[in-house]
């Protein structure tokens, strides 16, 4: 029973620490969910192989898979995740990570069910290293594309207005490395539609560096010639 108590509570204090990287975020999973999966897969798996020993000292098969219901939590798992992958208005995915923590949590539930439990701790600790450390230190020491943000701009311009005055506008590239990573605006996508009343719109997605105030670069957009609305989005 001790046993048992302890692997219980050792699945609720890794899902209290997945929870709590997702809860600081204000990720869809949070700290309740990510307890319950972690406990949940726990028990599972404790109750498939204590089912396991308990039928094969009573004459069972002895061909009876330990695993074969806590096998059946990753499947089972996978509806939680599908629920907080979202589609956005400008067909951007979110959520992919948060669904991936809720996989992971029940993995290591299992992990701790199944009495690893060194390797469900060293799990946690790469996690949260996955998560947060590394992708912090290649912003800073990485290429200049992997500290910016993705943004979607749509551009509404003036009959007559020359669209490609707009494009140099937008795609200024400094020159020394400090400046790209404070200034430099790279333009992945465009799209262009004419309006009944004779404008154009533009839907630019665009890469900006993680200092820039969206702020700015709806400011910068505004004051170019000839443009009449400007609508931005984070993605």
């Amino acid at each position: 029973m001790e046993t048992i108590l302890f692997k219980l509570t050792a699945a609720l204090f890794s899902g209290f620490l997945i929870g709590m990287d997702r809860q600081i975020k204000h990720k869809p999973l949070g700290l309740k969910t990510s307890m319950v999966i972690c406990i949940a897969s726990c028990l599972i798996t404790i109750v498939s192989v204590e089912a396991f020993l308990y039928f094969s000292q009573d004459g069972g098969s002895p061909n009876m898979d330990p695993m074969r219901l806590a096998a059946q939590i990753v499947s089972g798992v996978g509806f939680l995740g599908a629920g907080v992958i979202l589609r956005r208005s400008n067909d951007v995915i979110s959520g992919l990570t948060t669904a991936a923590m809720i996989w992971a949590a029940s993995g290591i539930g299992i992990a701790i069910g199944a009495a690893f439990y060194v390797e469900a701790l060293i799990t946690v600790i790469l996690i949260l290293l996955a998560v947060n450390v590394i992708p912090a230190l290649l912003k800073i020491v990485g290429p200049t594309s992997l500290s910016q943000n993705d943004v979607a701009l749509r551009v509404v311009m003036a009959k007559g207005a020359i669209t490609s005055h707009l494009i140099k506008e937008l795609q200024h590239k400094a020159k020394t490395w400090k400046e790209r990573r404070a200034e430099n605006i790279v333009i992945r996508d465009i799209k262009i539609k004419d309006l009944e009343n004779g404008c154009q719109q533009l839907d630019i997605s665009l890469s900006i560096p993680r200092g820039m105030y969206m702020t700015h670069l709806y400011d910068r957009v505004k004051g170019i010639e000839h443009v009449k609305s400007v609508e931005v989005e984070q993605r």
